[in-house]
């Protein structure tokens, strides 16, 4: 069997590593060019991710090129202390979330990929599929070439093409209300305690930092406003952003515009969507993973952790089930009551960034309780604790 993989990111190299060890073969197609720069932003894997990841034996390359960030403290404005809840749980050997690069990310599971003879094909961008004889698919590329395979697997994203070849009339991406910039700060900051995510909820902007190992800080920006526009961002400079952002923080208790004021701006208006429910996953030899699938809002942390499991969770069903019609109904009955669980409660989570002034009192007032008594380890174990056995056989789905 051989299984064309469409998109680059984190759903697809997993998913190549896991279907090439389940004795699937697989080729990876990706739309852009190798960048093998160091902008972009950061993301977290949770200990979810890192168990999917440790199911097919790609987990050392993700730890190494990230660091260990396990707690995420919530400020207020003022810079009183809301409370503290795990950054993504923990494994059975200590091991913790890990925040990293996302450029970083890619590259160690591409690397990872490449060590394990998968090939990646870059500038390969999908425009379409069809059905080929023997039940097969031949997909076709932007640049004229095409592929036939047993299997199409569709990683290529929020704004995935591969789910709007299976059902045109599948939702797009949904704006949460937040932009998004990501930067980096240079220089040591004794101040900044070492695996914490800092999140301060300000008058108008929500911002993360926390301290990396080579001495100096990570941070986010989310802002609620409408979405950016190709010419607004066409016609505004980092530095313009930038200045706009510390202007935000401007009497907010806190480092966020001291680290904005000096630091560099590498991810710029990047407006956030969503993927609630995807009412088709799979159709005929074609199905969609990750993003594609349930895209989370980057508030949940689960975005990476989940595209992880989704593909190990699809190669077991392809090794274990004598049909793919068959494996792909098991893959979405394993996942989709997971996901979208999770893709709600991400939601509910930028809500909480985006209220107003009167919002704002109530949700300070508030969330001390809610993470003394509802937001705990316990009641969030069922997203960090959940563990894929890559042994255990799959049954057919009821």
């Amino acid at each position: 069997m051989k299984a064309l993989i469409i998109g680059g990111g984190v759903a697809g190299p997993v998913a190549a590593m896991a279907l090439q060890r389940a004795g699937v073969e697989a080729v990876v197609y990706e739309a852009h060019a190798p960048t093998g720069g160091e902008a972009g932003s950061y993301l977290t894997v949770a200990t979810n991710g890192l168990d999917a990841l440790r199911a097919v034996g790609a987990d050392g390359p993700v730890l190494a090129a990230g660091f260990p960030t396990p707690t995420n403290l919530l400020l207020s404005t003022t810079g009183r202390r809301l409370g503290a809840v795990s950054n993504g749980g923990v494994l059975a050997d200590g091991t913790v979330s890990h925040t990293i690069r996302r450029a970083h990310l890619y590259q160690a599971l591409h690397d990872e990929a490449a060590a394990r003879g998968i090939r990646v094909e870059h500038g390969r961008r999908l425009v379409g599929a069809e059905p080929a004889p023997g039940g097969r698919v031949t997909a076709s590329f932007a640049d004229g070439g095409t592929a036939t395979g047993d299997l199409l697997v569709g990683a290529d994203g929020v704004h995935s093409v591969t789910r709007r070849l299976l059902d045109p009339a599948a939702p797009r991406g949904r704006y949460v209300g937040l932009v998004n910039f990501g930067g980096y700060t240079k220089g040591a900051d004794a101040t900044i305690e070492p695996g914490v995510w800092h999140m301060i909820f300000g008058r108008r902007a929500f911002f993360g930092y926390a301290a990396d190992p080579a001495g100096g800080t990570v941070w986010f920006v989310n802002v609620p406003r409408p979405a950016v526009t190709p010419e607004e961002r066409a016609a505004t400079s980092a530095d313009h952003w930038r200045r706009q952002l510390a202007e935000l923080f401007a009497g907010d208790a806190g480092p966020a515009a001291r680290l904005i004021e000096a630091g560099e701006l590498e991810l710029a208006a990047d407006n956030t969507h969503d993927l609630r429910k995807v009412p088709t996953w799979h159709r005929g030899p074609m199905v969609i993973v990750g993003d594609a699938a349930h895209a989370p809002s980057p508030t949940s942390g689960q975005g990476a952790s989940m595209a992880a499991e989704d593909g190990v969770v699809l190669a077991q069903c392809l090794r274990d089930l004598p049909t793919v019609p068959e494996a792909l109904a098991a893959y979405e009955h394993r996942r989709r009551a997971r996901v979208e669980r999770i893709v709600a409660q991400g939601a509910r989570t930028s809500s909480a960034k985006t209220p107003g002034r009167v919002g704002r009192v109530l949700r300070d007032l508030a969330l001390p309780l809610v993470f003394k008594l509802f937001v705990t380890d316990r009641s969030m174990a069922w997203i960090y604790d959940h563990h894929i056995d890559w042994d255990t056989r799959v049954t057919a789905a009821s």
